[in-house]
């Protein structure tokens, strides 16, 4: 059978996008058990509420939800435990001294299977007070107004009166 090529999205975590503000990404392997691989490959994952911390000079992954495989017996993992993510030991240095600088988080914003492999994309992120989300929200809906105007216009049609 070939080995699968390409990007496969398996979840993404858009209340991440909302509540944070990411200021860089990385990507980044998983050590997973083969009952979580098949889980994976059928989409039942959950990133809501996960987020990744140091230990041991190590990044781990807390929080995130992976359901048992159906099919699985005595072998089956459990749903949320703390998963090792793999990076090399160059990056995790950067993110760690990003970190320690203070107010912020590595919150996982997807995961994916990128050639086969399952892949999660890390945002190093700051939280946002209330005021920033709704001042984020309006941003975004004035941007989006103006993209319409401009395709109304483009396309010859006369303007809206509001």
């Amino acid at each position: 059978m070939p080995r699968e090529t390409g990007r496969t999205l398996v979840a993404s975590n858009r209340k991440a996008r909302h509540d944070y503000t990411i200021l860089k990404t990385y990507e980044a392997g998983l050590v997973l058990a083969g009952t979580e691989v098949k889980s994976l490959r059928a989409g039942r994952v959950s990133l809501v509420d996960a987020f990744a911390q140091e230990r041991d000079g190590e990044l781990l992954l807390y929080g995130l939800h992976i359901a048992e495989y159906g099919f699985g017996s005595w072998t089956n993992h459990q749903p949320r435990r703390t998963r090792k993510l793999l990076l090399r030991r160059v990056e995790i240095d950067r993110i760690l001294d990003r970190m320690r600088e203070g107010g912020l988080t590595l919150v996982p914003l997807s995961m994916y299977f990128a050639n086969g492999w399952a892949k999660v994309e890390l945002g190093l992120a700051k939280g946002r007070k209330s005021y920033d989300k709704r001042q984020a929200i309006a941003e975004r809906d004035a941007n989006r107004e103006i993209a319409r105007e401009l395709g109304r216009r483009l396309k010859g049609a006369r303007p809206r009166r509001p």
